[in-house]
């Protein structure tokens, strides 16, 4: 490639795409928004107890040292000089919890994962202090009902359960953050001069946060007992943090002093790189859970329906918030990768779209994944996965067939909270994420939805959002968020191909299938832990006498 190539190739925003299931690195054109080079790394998910998931944060960083060295590689192969790179942004999985030690570095656990459960049993006792147990009872300060999902709660169980943890706030060691803090302060420094900080969306996900003050709230934090000197500061979604440097034990810094002046959670960065930046825009995920965000302006709605208050996007720090409705389901990519690698019926994540795609239909199976409960709108911790509806004839392509399935069901379950909400029903969905690759589950939503379904031909919209931050950030001005200075994006668009009335009938099936899943577990059984026929005492004297008069009467019938 000329030299003269390589100046009209303008400049280059770098976006680090943290997520539940992987970490990539990607590269964007500033001025035309095209994907250059990217580095895909995924991340392990620990399971050391029923219901608790967790991953290591010093894994998460070397992923992310890992993808931009090997994308940069990638970018130099192609004769693109990296120093084209001007900013980098960052999109994250939200309400993962991480605390770490400021003089070490060193993480004082592993990261909680959203999609955590331990915390049922803290969520019950602090409802026991609100009146009513309301759990509604901070919505209209934090847009959130009070659940396992959020990060007060993770953090109140490490203080409550890890003495390095207490050991560290009170000798004034101890940092908190989500995943964007943990990467931001590691990125710039560490224990060598880190940023602390996170953005307002990151921030309106943890139960702390006044998504009207735009503060970190004092009476939240003392009703979760949080001290507030652990907490990072709170800037916009796009501006300045600080400069990328050096990691000589990972021997990583192709991008040292670029800024990272980008931050959005995930499912933010996906609504800003689907442009959806008028009231009423909406873009559904399909990422490890789905997520359904409505962006409604400057102005927060709060549902009536199981639907989430969420800060959308600060486009820098004298520009106004921008709130969102959210519809969040826990459980979508994971059903496919249960498939893989709990029950082993497929081999790939792609075999499931083979494997439902030679069926068709699920033949009257229903499979409801509440791995982790039900999200939006029900907010029930106490369901669990169920498949109903089997029969001899049932095979694993129908059991495939029907967890895409499911995932386009509880699509429709928040799709139509969303509408009641907003009065105005959505006559179209923009969709992204991974498993929008999968064309039977693009179709099967537009079926079940009964309305049209729209995919960017460039699915990176998380890392495109992110990387939008970045370049629009003051003191970088690469990108502009005008919308006439927009590139407009080619889509491919799916339509309804069956009637609404089986549409309708499959969708009353599966309703009837989630009710059976309700009140399946119970945090007095869960935290029992010991499920031994011994538990029952006179099950267990009974059990124990009968063995005793078996051998007695074995030893007499010898004796004689």
């Amino acid at each position: 490639m000329a030299a003269s190539d390589r100046m009209v190739l303008g400049p280059l925003v770098g976006s680090i795409d943290q997520g539940t299931s992987s970490t990539r690195f990607l590269v964007f054109n500033a001025k035309t928004a095209e994907l250059l080079s990217h580095h895909q790394v995924e991340i392990q998910q620990k399971f050391p107890k029923e219901g608790w998931v967790e991953q290591d944060p010093k894994e998460i960083l070397k992923s992310v040292h890992e993808c931009v060295e090997k994308a940069c590689e990638k970018l130099q192969q192609l004769n693109i000089d990296i120093t084209n790179i001007k900013a980098i942004g960052v999109s994250n999985q939200r309400e993962t919890t991480v605390v770490w030690d400021k003089t070490t570095g060193e993480p004082l656990y592993n990261a909680i994962v959203w999609l955590d459960l331990r915390t049922q049993s803290t969520v019950e006792r602090l409802l026991k202090r609100i009146p009513g147990k309301n759990k509604a009872f901070f919505k209209f300060r934090t847009g959130l009902p009070l659940s396992t999902y959020f990060s007060a709660v993770k953090l109140r169980w490490l203080l409550d359960n890890v003495e390095e943890i207490r050991q560290a706030v009170d000798d004034g060691r101890a940092m908190f953050g989500t995943i964007d803090s943990w990467l931001i302060w590691s990125l710039t420094g560490g224990k060598n001069g880190g940023v602390h900080c996170t953005d307002v969306t990151n921030a309106s996900r943890t139960m702390l946060f006044n998504i009207h003050s735009l503060e970190w709230d004092p009476e939240l934090c003392q009703f979760f007992d949080i001290p507030m000197e652990i907490l990072p500061k709170v800037r916009s979604s796009s501006e300045i943090y600080g400069l990328m440097k050096i990691c000589p034990s990972l021997k990583s810094g192709a991008l040292t002093g670029v800024p990272i002046s980008g931050c959005l959670g995930d499912q933010s960065a996906a609504l800003v790189g689907q442009m959806c930046f008028q009231d009423g825009q909406a873009k559904n995920t399909y990422g490890t859970g789905c997520f359904l965000l409505c962006n409604t302006g400057q102005k927060s709605v709060f549902s009536e329906h199981g639907l989430l208050t969420t800060i959308a996007y600060k486009m820098g720090r004298d520009k106004p918030v921008c709130y969102a409705l959210e519809g969040s389901v826990a459980i979508a990519g994971a059903v496919v990768r249960w498939l893989r690698d709990n029950l082993g019926i497929v081999k790939t994540s792609q075999e499931v779209e083979k494997l439902a795609a030679e069926v068709g239909t699920s033949y009257g199976c229903y499979f409801v994944p509440a791995f982790s409960g039900l999200y939006a709108p029900y907010w029930e911790p106490s369901a669990r996965g169920i498949i109903c509806g089997l029969t001899q004839f049932t095979n694993k392509n129908h059991i495939a067939f029907a967890a895409l399935e499911a995932v386009c069901f509880q699509t429709r379950e928040i799709l139509d909270a969303m509408n009641k909400d907003c009065g105005i029903p959505l006559n179209q969905l923009q969709v992204d994420g991974g498993m929008t690759n999968n064309k039977v589950l693009m179709q099967l939503q537009s079926d079940i939805l009964c309305i049209p379904v729209v995919k960017p031909s460039m699915p990176e919209t998380t890392a495109l959002g992110a990387a939008m931050a970045a370049g629009a950030a003051e003191g970088v001005g690469i990108w502009s968020l005008n919308p006439g200075d927009l590139t407009a994006v080619t889509c491919e668009r799916f339509e309804p191909q069956i009637n609404p009335e089986e549409s309708e009938y499959r969708y009353a099936r599966w309703k009837k299938a989630v009710m059976k899943s309700m009140d399946w577990e119970t945090s007095e059984a869960a935290s029992n832990g010991d499920t031994s026929i011994f538990c029952s005492l006179p099950l267990g004297f009974f059990i124990m006498s009968s063995m005793i008069m078996l051998i007695g009467a074995k030893y007499v019938s010898e004796s004689s």
